[in-house]
């Protein structure tokens, strides 16, 4: 049975509203003002809440806002009721986050009407996000597995071959067998760092005072910071690439150190795990106006437009096709944080030729 909360100080009009949601078999509960119905909606947590705009002590307009700052109540679907139907009214309203207004009087039908509707848009809404939480799930079952698996076994197996052996082995097998041990824990960390990092943005959308966890600062000196990712990168690994073209002019970017270099670690990662050997890479940095434009450009394997537009957390494309590293948490952590700082992200591709992805950033001037 469906709980509606009626907030709704005219007695008269609270009991008619009672008496047709329990005709119509919803279990309806009554306040007859606006801080007894946020006290109520905490506890009871209903389907849905209609409630009064011109209300005694708290009305409409600040009980709805009061109860989008919890949690728990944010996404509650919320009709006024009132005798003022301005354009201005219900602008404000809407603004606010009402779903719904029905104008006094209003009649048996458009009531059930109004209460139909809502109910059934949430649970069309809860449905999807169940869905995608479901999809994200199994990607998570899927991948992350996998991905923890590899560079562990590399870890434990060359651990074990050079306990086993070390007396026989020349010290170059020992020092090529470390690299590799080393390789496969800076593996295993920047999964795990990235793992906790999309933790964190995915929070972040529920409880917004998270941001404040979330570095600060700007830098002044984006080539430095890219040249050596670049360098890190190609040396890791040792591909069979041209010299890296870099044009990038200085400017102050209003994005942290921190995360700079992890928006360019895993953009410059991509640009290299999908580029096709003895190409180029391409890096190209430069202002207009306020805003700071990274580009990255390679030439490769390419998107499709479908493909770009399903860049989400876990996805990893014609993965059955080609043989690749990485748990698919790349594009969508750019994504995010790019988000996160007011940003864009912006992604071209020609299938079987160059890829653009541009990362758009505000300037400390602006």
């Amino acid at each position: 049975m469906k709980k509606v909360l009626v907030i709704e100080d005219d007695l008269n009009v609270r009991s008619i509203i009672l008496d047709i949601l329990e005709a119509e078999e919803f279990l309806g509960i009554g306040a007859e003002d606006g801080e007894k119905g946020i006290k109520l909606a905490r506890e009871i947590l209903p389907d849905l809440i209609i409630c009064d705009v011109m209300m005694p002590g708290l009305d409409g307009h600040q009980v709805l806002e009061e109860l989008r700052q919890f949690k728990s109540t944010a996404t509650i679907p919320f009709i006024f009721l009132t005798a003022k139907s301005t354009t201005a009214d219900f602008r404000y309203g809407m603004n606010l986050g009402a779903d719904d207004y029905l104008s006094k009087p209003f009649t048996h039908q458009d009531l059930l009407e109004a209460i139909h509707s809502r109910i059934q848009k949430y649970q069309v809404f809860e449905q999807k996000a169940q869905e995608q939480l479901d999809e994200l799930c199994n990607k998570i079952t899927l991948s992350l597995p996998h991905e923890l698996r590899t560079p562990l076994n590399g870890i434990i197996g060359t651990t074990q071959l050079l306990i086993a052996d070390f007396e026989e082995m020349a010290p170059d097998e020992i020092q090529e067998m470390l690299e590799n041990i080393s390789l496969s824990a800076a593996r295993l960390y920047r999964l795990t760092c990235n793992f906790l990092l999309y933790a964190d943005l995915e929070l972040l959308e529920r409880d917004p005072q998270r941001s404040q966890y979330f570095p600060k600062g700007f830098i002044s000196d984006p080539e430095r910071l890219i040249r050596r990712i670049i360098e890190s990168k190609i040396q890791e690994i040792k591909g069979n690439f041209l010299n890296p073209g870099l044009e990038i002019e200085k400017c102050d970017v209003n994005l942290p150190e921190e995360i700079f270099n992890k928006i360019t670690e895993e953009l410059i990662d991509n640009m290299i795990k999908f580029s096709a050997n003895n190409t180029q890479i391409v890096v190209k940095g430069y202002q207009i106006f306020n805003y700071y434009y990274l580009e990255f450009m390679n030439t490769g394997r390419g998107m499709t437009a479908e493909q770009i537009a399903k860049v989400g957390a876990y996805q990893q494309f014609e993965r059955r096709i080609y043989e690749q590293q990485g748990s698919g948490l790349g594009l969508i952590l750019v994504k995010r944080l790019v988000q996160f700082y007011q940003g864009r992200l912006e992604i071209e591709s020609t299938i079987g030729k160059t890829t653009i992805v541009r990362v758009i950033l505000s300037t400390v001037s602006s």
